[in-house]
């Protein structure tokens, strides 16, 4: 067929002569489903006796050109070779689209690769489909965490909750397959609601670059894309198992797809993970079981020029809160804090008791596409979620069963978005977005609803050009607004009410005044504008330098604003500020790469200053009728963040690799001149790996992370009274951890490989020394140590 191709190019093809022959036509290959980028294409120039492949970034070049037209073949690795004519008068710039026919399933080696940028001048780190099923029994966190610069707020070791280069929650964006997230993030120990099984590729975002996805993502942004289809008749699986010795439990994840030559297709997912109480070094850390059960269905048609795909998911997780973390007394809180070892240390169970999470998490997404001829691909999507959350205290009589905590957030979402073809040396991007969020907090659980009942409406449009300058230089820029609207009905306790002025500063919110409550209906809008500016310049091949800054405003989240009252699964009283405007962030980040097999690396300093960041730190404690609890305040301060990331890898001999990683980030608060509280403490990591793809592609490496102590900390520290002692005893909130070192072993080996099928076996053991440690980023660092040794055994088998 390529050869057909080629001839009739060949015959058609006009050959000019002119005097000056010194053009040159370069231009980039893209996917023309959704752009990526196509490495390794073969562009054959007939006529001439040129042909050229494109380079990492789909990019090619032709030299030596005279005016004329020239007709063009280009050529893909599992794509329909395709001929072009093409007109060169001076040096000409053209972009050429293919239709990409994926061939990553299974073990199946591309010779050509597909990169789809979500910006051009910010540096994206990315965790491909065989890196992710390491992970296959973990979070999506944990998956996250394997990238420099992020590291994790954790409660216990399953719930996770990515940080990026020190912030975390609401300024953090996570867009599971083309759907931004609403899972009630703002909580510390609200974790992802994303199976981490389900995603086929990681695409990590430092910086509030991605204007498409919002313009708040002031920490960075998450992209989890599902895997692509190849447009053929196929049929091929996936299942993957593990056994873990620590939680003595076990995680199973199977994925099965169906794809036609007509480009209907379809694919249904599962994972069941169920761990019972995990181990210290030393003891049992009693209620610290889990059981997740996750499930996914996508079907569509993946036309040339039109498109549709249907995506339904379902997140299920239970979640036990260690029990040594919810304490009676303040006696109790001091011993706690102050002891080597939990107050309470019960045998190993898989029971999961209060204090616990119960979390649901619903999503439906039906997109369609149309590409039109001289504007670009056109894209329509609606998403629902529905997140259900319930936390459960330590109660008793008859309210022993009942939630403390229960929230159901419902989400709708209707998005519009052009990526314009509209000239060859750029691109342009254009979308409209509006949401419609209704929170409902269940009035029946007899406690104090800590998030009140509010609908929330917003509207954002943006737009992001890049330019090629010149064949070396990319420029890009973009604006977004965003306007938010909250309606809210909420109870405050008089007490609070004229403690914080409110009655002086909001008299006109007042609806009714029950006794020592008062209802109030705020509402609150909201205009946040954000932008992007950057260039990337491309020294050679290898050699790229990314600048880029990003303006990014991000209104206040409801528990910033409303909370008041105890968190019960986050064990404290929280409380938010009515006051709060936006946050407003100023970041510059700088990346040098070297892309290269035998060694490259990349070097990424930043500084992000960061106005009326919105923190919540320790203040004080508090007598409740469920013993003592620590209250959190928000309050808002000038911010300033900064730091590097380093990542190396470098092919020292035959079928070894040394890789390293570095990460140092400062966070201090301008206004009081401190550090600012739960900033990650230097950390570094270095393994050596050996893979030999001849000998049934075995591969061992063994990894060092050092945990330096966080030496820069406020001082948050608080007295409490304790009466069996009548005295006043310093609780120390404040003090980090000592640094620690691990070490981590893994190996994998094909077993089995006939045609398409292969089972892989591997053993993996962390903390292999069995070190007792506390990470400074744990919330539950004050009860108990971090996890001990553990034996991991995973299988894979590709069909």
């Amino acid at each position: 067929m390529r050869l057909y191709v080629l001839l009739a190019l060949l015959l058609s093809s006009i050959s000019s002569i002119s005097q000056d022959c010194n053009y040159t036509l370069s231009g980039s290959v893209k996917d023309l489903h959704d752009g990526s980028l196509l490495a390794g294409a073969t562009l054959i120039l007939a006529g001439t006796e040129q042909a050229v492949l494109s380079d990492l970034d789909g990019n090619y070049m032709f030299t030596g050109l005279c005016e004329g037209t020239y007709a063009i073949q280009v050529s893909h690795p599992y794509c329909l070779s395709k001929g072009f004519t093409i007109k060169v008068n001076g040096d000409t710039k053209s972009n050429f689209l293919l239709e990409h026919h994926l061939e990553e399933l299974n073990e199946v080696i591309l010779e050509g690769e597909a990169y789809r940028n979500q910006t051009k001048t910010l540096f994206e780190s990315k965790i491909s489909n065989a890196q992710l099923e390491d992970f296959s029994n973990g979070t999506l966190g944990d998956a996250l965490n394997s990238i420099s610069g992020v590291s994790s707020l954790n409660t216990g070791n399953t719930v996770v909750k990515p940080m990026i280069n020190g912030l975390h929650s609401s300024r953090i964006v996570i867009v599971n397959n083309g759907v931004r997230m609403e899972d009630q993030e703002w909580g510390a120990e609200h974790g992802p609601n994303v199976d981490v099984n389900s995603a086929g590729s990681l695409t990590l975002i430092k910086g509030a670059g991605a204007l498409r996805y919002g313009g708040d993502a002031v920490g960075g942004v998450i992209v989890a894309e599902a895997p692509k289809v190849a447009k053929k008749d196929t049929l091929f699986g996936k299942t993957l198992w593990s056994a873990s010795s620590n939680g003595r439990g076990s995680s199973v994840s199977s994925q099965l797809t169906k794809s036609y030559k007509s480009g209907w297709y379809g694919s249904l997912q599962g994972t069941i993970k169920r761990y019972g109480d995990f181990e210290t070094p030393d003891y049992v850390l009693s209620n610290t079981g889990a059981f997740e059960r996750n499930a996914s269905l996508r079907f569509g048609l993946n036309g040339l020029e039109y498109g549709i795909e249907g995506y339904y998911s379902l997140f299920k997780n239970d979640i036990g809160i260690l029990r040594a973390s919810h304490l009676g007394g303040a006696q109790d809180q001091v011993r706690a804090i102050s002891s080597n070892r939990p107050l309470i240390i019960r045998d190993f169970t898989y029971n999961i008791g209060n204090p616990r999470q119960e979390v649901t998490h619903h999503l439906a997404r039906l997109k369609i596409f149309q590409r039109i001829d001289g504007l670009g691909k056109l894209s329509l999507q609606y998403d629902f979620q529905r997140n259900s959350r319930q936390e459960f205290d330590i109660r008793r009589g008859d309210d022993a069963d009942k939630a403390s905590l229960d929230l159901e957030l419902d989400t709708h979402t209707l998005m519009l978005d052009l990526d314009g073809d509209l000239f060859d040396t750029g691109s342009i991007k254009l979308g409209a977005m509006a949401r419609y969020q209704s929170n409902f907090a269940d009035p029946t659980t007899g406690v104090r609803r800590l998030i009140p009942d509010y609908d929330k409406y917003d509207l954002g449009v943006y737009a992001i050009a890049d330019y090629r300058v010149k064949e070396k230089l990319v420029l890009e820029a973009g604006v977004r607004f965003d306007y938010s609207y909250m309606d809210v009905f909420k109870f405050y306790r008089t007490s609070l009410w004229e403690a914080r002025n409110y009655d002086q500063l909001f008299p006109e919110i007042v609806v009714e005044e029950l006794g020592n409550q008062i209802l109030t209906n705020p509402q609150l809008d909201f205009y946040n504008t954000s932008a992007t500016a950057g260039a990337t310049y491309s020294f050679n091949e290898q050699y790229n330098l990314f600048f880029n800054y990003s303006l990014a405003s991000r209104p206040p989240n409801p528990s910033e604003l409303f909370s008041e009252g105890l968190h019960h699964s986050a064990s404290r009283i929280e409380l938010g500020d009515l006051r709060f405007g936006s946050e407003i962030s100023n970041k510059l980040a700088l990346t040098f790469q070297r892309k290269n097999t035998t060694f490259g690396f990349s070097v990424n300093p930043y500084i992000n200053t960061i106005r009326d960041f919105m923190v919540i730190e320790p203040t004080d404690v508090q007598q409740t009728v469920r013993g003592n609890f620590q209250v959190w305040e928000y309050r808002q301060t000038k911010a300033q963040l900064l730091g590097v990331d380093v990542d190396a890898s470098w092919a020292f001999a035959k079928n070894f690799r040394f890789n390293h990683q570095f990460s140092m980030v400062k966070g201090y608060d301008r206004n009081r001149n401190e550090a600012l509280i739960n900033m990650p403490p230097v950390t570094t990591q270095n393994g050596v790996v050996y893979q030999n793809k001849n000998l049934r592609n075995l591969k061992l490496a063994i990894q060092s992370e050092y945990m330096f102590r966080q030496n820069e900390f406020p001082d948050n520290n608080f007295e409490v009274f304790v009466p069996e002692t009548q005295t006043l005893e310093t609780v120390d909130v404040s003090t980090p951890p000592e640094a620690y070192h691990l070490l981590k072993f893994s190996s994998s080996i094909d077993l089995y490989k006939v045609d398409k099928s292969k089972l892989t076996i591997g053993v993996t053991v962390s903390n292999l020394l069995d070190t007792s440690y506390r990470n400074y980023l744990n919330r539950l660092r004050y009860y108990a140590d971090d996890l001990g040794r553990n034996f991991l055994l995973n299988l894979k088998f590709n069909y």
